[in-house]
């Protein structure tokens, strides 16, 4: 059970990584390389991340410079960021792009949060999803006789609470970032 025990913590410290990622992704008013991880741009026949294309640096505060490679590329990587549905309009200076970050108004800032509020819902429900295959194997453990009555429950009550740990880690950096983005 060690090992399982092991892999289910994994799994756990898996969702809370997928969760502080997507958090990152969020645009909170003051710049960051990550703000831009999730733009493609479409190159050389194919679509790949921004960051295989350019290199994306935070000069000061309130704006993300992308130094784009290739200069033939600079049209493309300024379309995928436009297109991003991320509100930023990149001013583009040889094969260097500048974007400003306006300041957060407070429907904007709403949205987010119903934004981040989604994406812990959405970790709280993979952290279920890991308890749920603990629980099944400790029941089929149980069943196949490989551990008792006993072992079976408090290895469940283990499970729940590194359940519960998780969510509540999940919750904590949900109000963090709540936090962070509606400070004015």
């Amino acid at each position: 059970m060690s090992g399982e025990y092991d892999d289910l913590r994994r799994r756990m410290d898996g969702a809370i990584a997928a969760f502080r990622h997507d958090l990152a992704s969020l645009r909170t008013g003051r710049a960051s390389s990550n703000l831009l991880d999730a733009v493609q741009v479409q190159a050389y026949g194919t679509t790949m991340p921004i960051n295989q294309v350019a290199n994306v640096t935070v000069p000061e505060p309130r704006m993300i410079s992308v130094s784009v490679w290739d200069k033939s590329m600079v049209g493309a990587v300024d379309r995928a960021i436009r297109e991003s549905n991320l509100g930023f309009n990149p001013i583009v200076d040889g094969t260097n792009l500048r974007i400003p970050l306006p300041e957060l108004n407070e429907q904007r800032r709403k949205e987010l949060v119903k934004i981040s509020h989604g994406y812990a819902e959405n970790a709280r429900v993979a952290a279920r999803h890991v308890r749920r295959d603990g629980m099944d194997f400790l029941k089929k453990a149980e069943k196949d006789g490989d551990i008792s009555e006993d072992d079976q429950r408090k290895r469940s009550d283990q499970v729940q609470k590194l359940t519960d740990e998780t969510i509540s880690t999940i919750d904590r950096l949900l109000s963090d970032k709540e936090a962070e983005i509606m400070q004015v």
